[in-house]
């Protein structure tokens, strides 16, 4: 049980710094950030709106309660950065634009795996 409970924690908190931290940047109006998001062909107002959303789906993972929104913010998540990774590739960037996305849609896939495993242990 304690080694799953380590597991389950880095890939959770692997998630912070992996999607936190460019959120935040895109609250804030970064230019790159408003730079990416609009050499992908998307408008420079859905930069803001992304970030709300991954910084509440964040809050959610990591709150206790709330089973229901914890699925549904994973599930944000992964669509998000399926969405990501499929606009590099539509634009015509180079395969090498989509390994991040690929990791941390492997992070999120380890978090939600082990978050599972300790629902399961604990029932």
């Amino acid at each position: 049980m304690k080694r799953l409970n380590i597991f389950y924690w880095v890939f959770t908190g692997l998630l912070i710094p992996s999607l936190g931290y460019g959120s935040i940047m895109e609250l804030m109006g970064n230019p790159q950030s408003i730079e990416i998001i609009t050499s992908l062909g998307y408008p420079a107002y859905l930069s803001p709106f992304l970030g709300v959303a991954r910084i509440l789906a964040l809050i959610a993972i990591f709150t206790p309660k709330f089973p229901r929104l914890k699925e549904w913010a994973y599930a944000g998540l992964v669509f998000d950065v399926i969405g990501a990774t499929y606009s590099q590739i539509a634009v015509g960037n180079p395969l090498t634009y989509t390994i991040f996305p690929i990791i941390i849609l492997g992070i999120i896939f380890g978090s939600y795996y082990f978050h599972h495993k300790r629902l399961t242990i604990n029932s």
